[in-house]
């Protein structure tokens, strides 16, 4: 295995096999996760999923947090996921954003249930907008973190829809010092942006990644660093795109 040369630092998660195939071209992850999330553990959320359960409605999801939040409310009433998935499974038409968070929809939901996914919030609301509106008096229901922004929904209601948002995870932010010289860092929300760096600053040679634009955003209000979004919002594939813009010969004879 090669020596690495080059060091990345990931801000969440990473399937150890990711971490091993960079080591194998070269370069060092180092995981330090800077937000936490958890469902929100109240009991009238809970009926209010189960109630909404049972109509038929447009959902908006963004997350891959938020698809796991209700579908473990949606896994209460029945038990046993399997059982869950053929009999407690919604009759809902579903926006998302593509990737990681459309992939959970269809494993939980079906690929069926999938009326429109984008790669960005903006683009979502604009999608729906095109799709079913405008038109005053469409309802969505949005189902979102507590630390979500309002560019969706705020577009949204300008066009005519009632948008009802429903708090289903909440995010805690995990600020903790990075003192190493990092040639790149890969960010995944905004949120870990203001984590990171509320203790830690980055040298100006430093490659920044990231999984949207609103990320980027939230990076250039506090460095003018190169920023990289990610081609898709897949948080694995990002990983991969940091990998490959390191591996360049320019780097590996420097």
């Amino acid at each position: 295995m090669p020596e690495p040369k080059i060091n990345i630092l990931c801000t969440r998660p990473l399937p150890s096999s990711l971490v091993e195939e960079a080591a194998g071209k070269g370069i060092r992850i180092q995981v330090i996760p800077f937000i936490g999330t958890s469902p929100v553990p109240d009991e009238e959320l809970n009926v209010q999923v189960q109630d909404l359960a049972g109509r038929a409605l447009t959902v908006i999801f963004t997350s891959v947090n938020s698809v796991d939040a209700v579908s473990k409310w949606l896994k209460k009433e029945g038990g046993d996921p399997a059982q869950s998935k053929q009999g407690a499974v919604p009759a809902w038409r579903i926006f998302c954003i593509a990737g990681a968070t459309r992939a959970e929809v269809e494993n939980v939901f079906g690929k069926e249930v999938v009326a429109g996914a984008a790669h960005s919030a903006r683009e979502l609301a604009r999608l729906i907008i095109r799709t079913d509106g405008p038109g005053p008096g469409k309802e969505l229901f949005f189902f979102c973190g507590d630390l979500s922004r309002d560019e969706l929904p705020s577009l949204l209601r300008e066009n005519g829809f009632r948008v009802n948002e429903r708090v289903v995870y909440r995010t805690t932010l995990t600020p903790r010092s990075a003192p190493d010289k990092y040639d790149g860092i890969v960010f995944f929300s905004p949120s870990a942006v203001h984590s990171f760096f509320s203790l830690n600053t980055v040298r100006p040679e430093t490659i920044l990644f990231t999984i949207g634009l609103t990320t980027m955003e939230a990076i250039h209000t506090y460095v003018p660093n190169t920023t990289i979004p990610g081609a898709t919002p897949d948080k694995e594939q990002l990983i991969r795109q940091a990998i490959d813009y390191f591996q360049t010969d320019t780097i590996y004879t420097k």
